[in-house]
């Protein structure tokens, strides 16, 4: 029987020291390698904590996090670089794309940081944000695309080198229901067309729905 993918073991985040207030509490999580999972809660839940902590953004107070089999926060700083730059694709609510940079040059990035000539990740980048629709945009900055179109810029930013997993806050949050739907149905295929496996936060209920398994953060725990 293989090992999770990914495993949170007794995860805990606590913020302030006179009046601490804790976040995750013991929390216990399991992803499969190309499962869904949906991770739903109320606002301030800690939902995003524990996303960000999955993909070592953020550090636990105590507990662990392992990926495929290795300590993530026993690693050394350049190391959790390295492993979210090959392992880990990123989709926030808000797309944090690089404003002075056009959308294929957005995509390119991460190839480029790791060290991955142009000539190799001009066309490749390329490739992908065809797949999201984006043909036409290649050569337009963030200021000149729709949200959404902004939205799928970051989608195949952060599927471009292929990462095993994607970790997504509240992909749709920012979009009109049309829109958001087709971010959603996106995400969906790439997890079935390639095995990415997708954690995401979300309000949304049709998303939640249509993952392989919905968990509730509910007092520091998952449910």
């Amino acid at each position: 029987m293989t090992e999770p993918l990914i495993q949170a073991v007794k995860l805990c985040k606590r913020y302030g020291d006179g009046q601490p207030i804790d976040v995750l509490v013991d929390l216990d999580l399991q992803v499969e390698a190309g499962e869904t999972v949906a991770i739903v809660g109320q606002s301030g839940a800690g939902k995003s904590t524990l996303l960000h902590m999955l993909g070592t953004l953020d550090q636990p107070t105590s507990g662990k996090v392992i990926f495929d089999g290795v300590d993530i926060f026993g690693l050394r700083e350049h190391e959790q670089a390295t492993l979210r730059n090959r392992e880990v694709g990123f989709i926030f609510q808000f797309h944090h794309l690089l404003p002075d940079f056009t959308a294929l040059e957005n995509v390119m990035m991460p190839a480029l940081i790791r060290g991955i000539g142009r000539g190799e990740a001009e066309p490749h980048a390329r490739a992908v944000l065809d797949r999201v629709g984006l043909r036409a945009r290649l050569t337009h900055k963030p200021g000149e695309l729709s949200g959404g179109e902004q939205q799928r810029v970051a989608v195949a930013r952060a599927v471009a080198l292929s990462p095993r997993v994607v970790l997504a806050d509240e992909p749709t949050g920012n979009l009109d229901p049309v829109t958001g739907a087709e971010v959603q149905r996106l995400l969906m295929e790439l997890n079935r067309e390639h095995h990415i496996t997708l954690v995401i936060v979300t309000h949304n209920e049709t998303f939640a729905a249509s993952a392989h398994r919905i968990l509730r953060l509910e007092n520091g725990q998952l449910h």
